[in-house]
């Protein structure tokens, strides 16, 4: 354990980096037992990915196991998902990123082939917690089409796009010399190529009978002991699938005319019968007219009842704009379903899993687009399974999420309470059919939260513990604004330029359930939490009006830190009407009626809002259109219970709202929060008239954007850089202007940002740093201190969006540096502490803590009443600290930190029910304060950690010395900052956009973890990353996944404990009864033994060129993986021994075969010469 002296720290100090530095200064003042004690080491953190959750990203194949009951689905980009029972799911990932294009099971023997575009196909072994690739084979000269597994086979048909089959071994992953060729198939006389093989199958009665259907329309059944085909199906249409029934006498094709054809298998020349299920029939007896494809086919028989026949696709032409459907066919009855989503695959579940036996389906499980979609057929009107899996994640585009690990234990019952009264009904009666595997043991047993924050206005709360994830609670805000899309347009799950309910940033208070949160169109909601039922006659509204002139300011090195002083600059201006303006919609800022002013972006509904049981709306806060400027989004939000009091800033400036009596405290600029201490030196610039579109590349948070820029969703954006290099940078700028089109006009700003770092970071590496910074500021008209709340008047007025263009391709400079010079300091981050912020203090006070993209830390001090009958009726009185501490780039996180070391969590109030009698309420209403640091004249109680974009400091209160200071990165900078709690200490995680995670311990600042994880490829990475408590992060790693990381070493050691088991002993199911006289006069199935014809003996070897062998990592690097401690070595031996077993089995059986080779030779010699040794020269 090491420790560490404040008033020594310069002794030491040699932990560091070659891109990093640390310092420290010395703490005047400290006396000799101002010890901390510092517990974190290196070896407590290691970095791996655990689990992810959510809907597989743009599927493209499933299979199903019927015996040990797990689904499995590939996607395009190479990731594979497999589904058990709720709460049982892994994550694989081909590492050639093709698309999975089939998926075969071996059934119920722990392992899956996987057939990829790159035509490769790959044996995956499931027996095992982290599943992992036994062997692969890449095809060289031929496109992979289909694959086909008979059940309970080992040997794999492929289908190729030059319509020949090869069949490989799966045990072995080797290819068979038996191959099918097309033009054996065809017949003789046929001039045209097929084309690819587009299906495969055995008949369910004869396994020496292979179907195989070429896409032209083509069907030969071939028989494989004779090698020659048996009979020949020819139909004029293309063929996308092909089914049997199961008793093997007859099978059905889906055609691209919408058409189903049934043929015996013993009457080749024509169809036995031809439907269309969905054209119409004309009454002359004509052919229908065509359909859209039938892209798939199930045939399923039961053993009591018709067979069941379902299609996907088909549908006639004329349903323009019809969504995506199901059929159903069962008996004389057809059933259509409609889907949300296109289709990309199904699957009939069955009873059995024997293709020879009644089959018996039960449901079907439809993979659509953004969906996974499991019907029963057994109850009439095929109802839906309700989904266990957490696959919701994407119902609406998510647009920021926070994670909280370690919650206070009732919280999650208390939402879940709320959230199962929200739960759709209709739902079939059974249980989710797909129940395979079981749950991991681990020991992680504290409860963990995720809240996510959504496009169209949605709030959800997961539950996370145990590695699982399930959604407890949604909460939609829009509904307390009116709407004006219209009924029938369909919402859409991608991300468009105008989402005006989309949450921007949400701050939650666990401990007292109080929720706020920010959206895109410049609005603050305050929520309690209340399990009773009430109904609200008119929402409390609260209109901020925030006004700014830009000033041009010239901005001092930020090397250094400034001298702090205390400043009280007055804000007592009169306040001004809040009662709204009715303006008609326009479609530029100067309308005919003049400039839209005093007008918030949405419109609060004015008539009574039923709230339900759960989280209540308590507070509206707008911002209003000032002069024809569209409010700036809100930057940073911070909220408290024990004060009462709700923060949030942006480029104007910022503003505090007593959410308990519904009045504004206070509204101002940052450059009036500084005081007399402003470290800018701020010329004034010309009278401007009506503001004018910038046009040009600005800050995220810049006031110069479009009109409805800020109303805007946080879209994601695609690519960003990793590396500061000019060339780079400036062709990536290029490429982003070329797709200013299509991108949304707040991705354009973030790129803004990242671009301006990166450009700082560039020259601070070539050694040419600007000493002074050009960057407008705000002399902000704050013309409002303390206003009522009001209630919503009933009017009537709509208030629309004007867009106005702001793309790339308006930027006044490709140059970056010009960006640089148009950044607006805005307020980045707030939190509420009871600390000491004056030098002068001896007791804590609540306080306000405030940080600038200047890299500029505030403190304002908080004068809350003490009791709460005098906190309803006194005003909170407000006090200016000044400048705290200065760093480099923009501040992100801020905490405090106690002369212990320990994390010190800001003041809170116990939860209590707002709705609940007067009595009950007071009972459960305390207010639990953070314990207040204690101080004695000249001494340092407690320490203020700050973490901006390019450093960290940690500041002693209340003398405001800097005691510790460290360099995160040079040449990129933080995206995410938290201070988080670990099993044995506290320290500040940080995620950079170059891709490193990295960890730095308390109060020292060393560099305890730096692992290159991730570069930032995607906004949305940079948006949804977030650290948590005891070692937890996550991010969005696509538009519909959650992945899950951790960064504790003691996690990563028992993950292999706390994950799932996919794979479970099950017996097979016996097989068929064949009967008696079936028996007897050979009426049942016809087995083949496949050995004898596609083994290496019978059938040769295949060309070494056709396919390479690549053996893949296996349970053997599985094993190693998972083995720890003891055991762990014990095991690794023992794969030791395997492995030199194997090599001297190996060389054992070479030497066995060199030895053959010359006792062969031996006796070729032998023979020869006695052949020749009683000839003459002359008989030679």
């Amino acid at each position: 354990m090491k420790k560490f002296n404040i008033r020594k720290v310069l002794d030491g100090l040699t932990a560091g980096s070659s891109s990093s530095s640390s310092s420290a200064s010395l703490q005047p003042g400290n006396r000799e037992n101002d010890v901390i004690q510092e517990t974190l080491q290196s070896e407590h953190f290691q970095l791996c990915k655990t689990v992810r959750h959510g809907f597989p990203y743009q599927p493209s194949a499933m299979a199903f196991d019927p015996v040990q009951k797990i689904l499995a689905i590939g996607t395009q980009n190479g990731s594979l998902r497999l589904f058990g029972r709720a709460g049982v799911e892994c994550y694989c990932q081909h590492e050639s990123g093709s698309a999975i294009i089939q998926l075969q099971f071996l059934i119920n023997e722990g392992a899956l082939v996987s057939a990829l575009a790159d035509d490769s196909i790959h044996l995956w072994n499931l027996r095992q917690k982290i599943p992992a690739i036994l062997h692969s084979l890449k095809f060289s000269r031929e496109r992979i089409t289909f694959c086909h597994l008979p059940f309970q086979s080992k040997w794999l048909y492929i289908g190729t796009e030059r319509g020949n089959i090869h069949i490989v071994n799966v045990e072995s992953f080797s290819l068979s010399g038996y191959v099918i060729m097309w033009n054996k198939a065809i017949e003789l006389s046929s001039k045209t190529h097929p084309g690819p093989v587009v299906h495969i199958s055995d008949n369910p009665m004869d396994e020496g009978k292979l179907l195989i259907g070429f896409e032209c329309g083509f069907v030969v059944l071939w028989d494989l002991k004779s090698k020659k085909a048996d009979y020949r199906y020819n139909y004029d249409e293309a063929i996308h699938s092909v089914a049997w029934h199961h008793e093997g006498k007859q099978f059905v094709c889906s055609h691209s005319d919408g058409t189903l054809t049934t043929w015996n298998v013993r009457s080749p020349a024509k169809p036995a019968q031809i439907i269309t299920p969905h054209g119409k029939q004309p009454k002359d007896g004509k052919k229908p007219e065509p359909c859209k494809p039938i892209l798939k086919v199930e045939y399923k028989t039961a053993r009591a009842g018709e067979p069941f026949m379902i299609l996907s696709g088909g549908l006639s032409y004329d349903t323009v704009g019809r969504r995506a459907c199901l059929t159903v066919m069962h008996g004389k009855s057809t059933a259509v379903l409609e889907m949300d989503y296109p289709i990309v695959d199904f699957l009939a579940l069955c009873e059995t899993p024997y293709p020879n036996d009644y089959q018996e389906p039960y449901a079907v499980v439809v993979l659509l687009e953004k969906d996974l979609v499991v019907i029963d057929l057994a109850q009439p009107g095929y109802p839906s399974f309700e989904n266990p899996y957490p696959l919701t994640i994407h119902e609406s585009p998510v647009t920021c999420c926070e994670y909280f690990a370690d919650c206070p234990a009732e919280l999650i019952p208390a939402l879940y309470s709320v959230g199962s009264r929200q739960k759709r009904q209709g739902y079939s009666k059974k249980k989710w059919p797909i129940s395979g595997g079981n749950w991991g043991q681990g020991a992680q047993s504290y409860p963990e939260i995720i809240i996510t924050g959504h496009a169209d206005g949605s709030v959800k709360f997961w539950d996370a513990s145990a590695l699982m994830l399930q959604v407890l609670y949604k909460l939609k805000t829009a509904k307390v604004f009116e709407k004006t899309r219209n009924k029938e347009e369909k919402p859409s799950t991608d991300i468009v330029d105008e989402d005006p309910f989309a949450i921007q940033s949400l701050a939650w208070c666990p401990e007292s359930r109080l929720l706020c949160v920010a959206g895109v169109s410049a609005h603050v909601i305050v929520y309690r939490f209340s399990k009773q039922e009430i109904t609200t006659e008119e929402v409390q509204l609260l209109e901020v009006r925030m006004q700014c002139e830009l000033n041009e300011v010239d901005s001092p090195d930020v090397g250094g830190d400034q001298a702090s002083a205390v400043s009280t600059p007055g804000a007592s201006s009169s306040p001004q009407s809040s009662a709204p303006q009715t303006h008609p919609s326009t479609s530029s800022n100067n309308s005919s009626d003049g400039l839209r002013d005093n007008v918030p972006c949405l419109r609060v509904r004015n008539t009574p809002l039923k709230q339900s049981p759960g989280y209540q709306v308590e507070l509206i806060i707008q911002l209003v259109w000032v002069s024809g400027e569209p409010p700036q989004q809100i930057t940073s939000l911070a909220v408290n219970s024990a004060y009462g009091l709700v923060a949030f800033g942006n480029g104007n400036g910022l503003a505090v709202v007593d959410y308990l009596q519904k009045t504004l405290l206070l509204n101002m600029a940052t450059a009036e929060l500084y005081g007399s201490s402003d470290p800018h030196q701020r010329q004034p610039r010309s009278p401007r008239k009506a503001r004018q579109p910038s046009g040009g590349l600005c800050d995220g948070n810049d006031g110069s954007a479009g009109s409805e820029d800020r109303c805007k969703s946080p879209t994601s954006g695609s690519g960003s850089p990793s590396h500061s290099d000019d060339e780079s940078k400036h062709n990536f700028l290029e490429r982003v202007k070329s797709k200013s089109k299509l991108i949304s006009k707040s991705v354009a700003n973030d790129f803004a940002k990242m671009s301006r770092k990166f450009s700082m970071a560039a020259d601070q590496k070539d050694g040419n740093v600007q000493k002074q910074r050009s960057l407008p500021s705000q002399k902000c008209a704050s013309d409002v201190s303390r206003r009522k709340a009001r209630t919503i008047p009933r009017t009537q007025f709509v208030s629309k969006s004007n867009a106005r263009d702001n793309s790339f391709s308006r930027s006044r400079s490709s140059s970056v540096a010009s960006i640089d010079k148009e950044s607006r300091e805005v307020i980045s981050s707030l939190h509420f502490y009871d600390c000491l912020s004056r030098k002068s203090e001896a007791t804590a006070v609540a306080s306000l803590w405030l940080g600038t993209s200047m890299g500029t830390m505030l403190a304002i001090s908080l004068n809350v009443p003490s009791t709460p009958e005098l906190r309803l009726q006194q005003t909170v009185g407000i006090s200016f600290c000044g400048s705290v501490v200065r760093l480099k780039g923009g501040i992100l996180r801020m905490a405090l930190m106690d002369s212990t070391g320990s994390l010190q969590p800001p003041a809170y109030e116990c939860w209590y029910d707002p709705n609940a009698p007067e009595d009950e309420k007071e009972r459960t209403r305390r207010r639990r304060p953070a314990s207040p640091p204690s101080t004695q004249e000249n001494q340092d109680s407690h320490y203020a950690v700050v973490c901006s974009d390019k450093q960290a400091k940690v500041v002693a209160m209340p003398s405001q010395n800097c005691v510790f200071e460290h360099n995160i990165t040079e040449n990129s900078f933080v995206l995410r900052a938290d201070v988080v709690i670990m099993p044995a200490g506290i320290c500040i995680a940080c995620f950079c956009a170059n891709g490193h995670i990295m960890t730095l311990s308390l109060p020292s600042l060393r560099p305890l973890l730096d692992v290159n994880y991730l570069p930032l490829t995607d906004m949305r990475i940079a948006r949804t990353f977030c650290f948590s408590n005891l070692g937890q992060a996550l991010y969005l790693t696509s538009p519909t996944e959650i992945q899950r990381l951790t960064y504790s070493q003691e996690t990563c050691d028992n993950l292999q404990e706390m994950l799932g088991e996919l794979f479970t002993p099950v017996e097979t199911p016996e097989a068929p009864n064949r009967g008696f006289f079936k028996g007897l006069f050979g009426g049942g199935a016809q087995s083949l033994d496949r050995e004898d014809l596609f083994g290496e003996l019978a059938a040769g070897k295949a060309s070494r060129s056709l396919a390479q062998h690549i053996p893949g990592p296996g349970s053997m690097e599985g094993m190693k993986g998972a083995a720890s401690g003891v055991v762990g070595e014990l095991a690794r031996a023992r794969i030791a021994l395997d492995e030199r077993g194997q090599k001297l089995g190996e060389l054992e059986e070479r030497t066995a075969a060199m030895m053959a080779s010359a006792d062969s030779f031996s006796k070729h010699a032998h023979d020869m010469m006695l052949k020749y040794k009683d000839k003459k020269w002359y008989q030679l």
